[in-house]
């Protein structure tokens, strides 16, 4: 909205990812879909140590159950300790989000916060994280792929199952495919 009306916003996701200078740990960009349309959306994760007796979980835009899964994945699979942690989430601009495929920005947020390391800021993710700690192939993927490389992303992480299915065109984003969350923690960290 402008003084002389609304004004038509002609890339959503531009809008959604924080355009910030320095690199801080706990953020990472899920390329997912709302409808038809992909959207590149900032994850962010905040993990301190626990001060009282009970670790707190707080989500804001995020399913609370699907956090205490994917904790509880990234206990069991990678061996990292979160129930002595207070972990916070939030997906910026205030949006909320039930496409599985932002699993993968979400754990690479909460393991980025957890190490105190940043993640590139061109980097994003694309991709369902499973009980066994796998990553499941997402729907979609060349259309999320597509967006991601128009707003200059140098890389993209998805499933090695999504990779199978890419038609090998010319494309200037560079596609990781992996298939667990401790590839994945190896690649970041």
């Amino acid at each position: 909205m402008t003084g002389t009306g609304m004004r038509a916003v002609n890339n959503p996701s531009e809008v959604l990812i924080t355009q910030k200078e320095e690199q801080l740990s706990g953020i990472a960009i899920a390329a997912t879909m709302e409808g038809m349309r992909p959207l590149l959306i900032e994850g962010q994760a905040l993990v301190t140590q626990s001060v009282y007796g009970t670790p707190q979980r707080t989500v804001s835009g995020f399913d609370l159950r699907r956090l205490q899964l994917l904790l509880a994945v990234l206990e069991k699979r990678g061996g990292f300790h979160f129930g002595v942690k207070d972990v916070f989430i939030n997906i910026a601009g205030g949006i909320k989000v039930e496409d599985p495929s932002i699993d993968l920005a979400i754990v690479s947020a909460l393991l980025s916060s957890y190490e105190d390391t940043p993640i590139n800021q061109h980097y994003c993710f694309a991709g369902e994280v499973g009980l066994s700690g796998e990553i499941r192939a997402v729907n979609r993927i060349e259309q999320r792929i597509a967006e991601a490389e128009k707003l200059g992303f140098e890389k993209i992480i998805v499933s090695k199952y999504n990779s199978k299915s890419l038609s090998k065109q010319n494309l200037t984003i560079e596609v990781v495919p992996l298939s667990k969350v401790e590839e994945l923690y190896q690649y970041l960290f």
